[in-house]
């Protein structure tokens, strides 16, 4: 890393600023730091400190574009749904370096943002309330359009969620002002967000160009997250990986999988948000996007849907009846042993039997593994990435241990991860900020990741049968060589033997 000749902000508690005075540190990233503080009658606000110098004069000009669109855009707009900026102000202080220059921006504090809300909640899982909260962003962005702007970095860490539970759009350095059909922006952005054609663009003196499509690219990626608990609608381990995968469904190689949990009306708007040709996505603008969303988050009304209720009221008042009648056999029960009059007590239920690829009950997988396991086949929407497909592969390649290590062909840990590939895939299964191969939960997730992009492209390359046997053999060689022999390679024949061995007996 290079130095960049400033210092990180470390200001505080009680420093003054237009007014205010900072209470905390509320996070800090590569653009800018962001305090809480509180103005003289104990109001909260956010303070953003944008820093006065960078290293390169490529960087200082962008930081001053950047500037200068956060402070246009901030007086200009006016809605409820996009945050407001209080007031701007230069800081002086020759005592501070590292701040002196810095303009300081006093804006509407939140509670929380999308992103934090999204970390919290197990994937597939809408986030409470989702859909109000897209229907906010949506109508926060047709606001910006409908005036000219594009917003040009929407993702969940730009939705800002207020203690009033309102939602508000964040973070306008990158908003343009549009010229015609486009607007120009700095060459940045969040890789998971931007559409496909950003990568392919060059930036010219003015930036690149942004038009409205692509913030209907990024709404269609951040309802997806928003509706799932926070699944990218296209895999991968990290950004980069996401965005070849969407760059290769843009040109036509591999198709759109949405996760299969989405209703009807949501999978049909995102699949049309996410369209891989600009001019097809040009076709929603930001008021008809609006507009399918109200729909889509408006309780159903056709007849059968109707009926659908009213037979989920009908089930729920049969539950309580259920569970009344239950209480009072209990009751009978406990003062009485003979069967009623009229024939035999029933049979007591036989146990349930466990749902189509979970890991039964009764198996060796150890207990504290399956947490992860499910964690990991939920992630992935392929119908053979399943917690007993899973659990059959991690017993073939270390019988569970956390520890086991095959030095002579380096691989290490429960799911036998060279460290070279697991670096490519890593993620971070424990939540503890590091990716370790080590780590069970850490090796177990990043194992359903990758057999997850195995499966999917075994498929693009048009196998449909045997996919079990063919994944487990992509992961001891790759994808290439599974192609390239046809099918399973004989050298790792037996391996995948014994893990369809175990996944016969966990039931899959």
């Amino acid at each position: 890393m290079h130095d960049t000749g400033r210092r990180p902000l470390d200001l505080p508690p009680g420093y003054p600023v237009a007014g205010h005075r900072i209470t905390a540190l509320i996070g800090s990233g590569g653009w800018g730091t962001v305090y809480a503080a509180e103005d003289a009658a104990g109001r909260p606000v956010a303070v953003k400190f944008l820093p006065p110098g960078l290293l390169t004069p490529g960087l200082r000009r962008t930081m001053a574009e950047l500037v200068h669109r956060e402070r246009y855009f901030s007086e200009a707009a006016d809605h409820p749904q996009l945050i407001r900026t209080l007031a701007a102000h230069t800081v002086h202080d020759p005592g501070r370096p590292e701040v002196d220059g810095a303009l300081a921006l006093v804006m509407e504090r939140a509670d929380r943002s999308l992103q934090q809300e999204l970390a919290g909640r197990e994937p597939g899982r809408p986030v409470p309330g989702a859909g109000r909260i897209l229907t906010e962003v949506a109508a926060g962005l047709a606001h910006m359009h409908g005036r000219g702007w594009v917003h040009g970095d929407l993702k969940p860490g730009n939705i800002l969620l207020m203690p009033d539970g309102g939602v508000r759009l964040a973070d306008f350095g990158l908003t343009a002002e549009l010229d015609g059909t486009h607007a120009y922006t700095p060459p940045l952005g969040s890789p998971d967000h931007v559409p496909p054609e950003w990568w392919s663009q060059r930036a010219g003196a003015q930036g690149v160009q942004l038009r409205p499509s692509a913030d209907v690219w990024a709404f269609g990626v951040l309802a997806h997250q928003v509706l799932t608990g926070g699944l990218h609608p296209f895999l991968g381990a990290s950004a980069r990986a996401r965005s070849l995968a969407a760059q290769a469904y843009a040109r036509g190689a591999a198709p759109l999988r949405l996760d299969e949990r989405l209703p009807a009306p949501w999978r049909a708007l995102i699949a049309d948000c996410l369209a891989g040709d600009r001019r097809e996505r040009e076709r929603l603008d930001a008021d008809t996007l609006l507009a399918r969303v109200r729909a889509a988050a408006a309780p159903p009304t056709t007849p059968s849907a109707v009926r659908w209720r009213r037979r989920r009221r009908g089930r729920h008042r049969a539950g309580l009846w259920a569970v009344c009648v239950l209480a009072a056999a209990t009751a009978a029960a406990s003062s009485a042993t003979l069967p009623p009059a009229g024939g035999p007590a029933p049979p007591p239920p036989g146990p349930s039997a466990p749902a189509s690829g979970a890991i039964p009950a009764g198996s060796d997988v150890p207990t504290a593994l399956r947490e992860p396991i499910d964690l990991a086949a939920r992630q992935c929407p392929e119908a053979e990435i399943t917690p007993a497909f899973l659990a059959a592969m991690l017993k073939a390649e270390s019988g569970f241990d956390p520890n086991a290590a095959r030095p002579q062909s380096q691989e290490y840990g429960i799911a036998m991860w060279t460290p070279s590939v697991f670096n490519a895939w890593a993620q971070d299964g424990d939540h503890d900020g590091r990716k370790d191969y080590m780590s069970a939960p850490d090796a177990i997730v990043t194992m359903g990741g990758y057999v997850c992009w195995l499966d999917q492209q075994l498929k693009r390359r048009g196998y449909r049968t045997d996919l079990p046997a063919l994944v487990v053999a992509g992961y001891r060689t790759s994808d290439k060589t599974v192609a390239d022999t046809g099918g399973v390679p004989a050298r790792v024949r037996p391996h995948v033997d014994l893990v369809l061995r175990y996944l016969a007996e966990y039931g899959g």
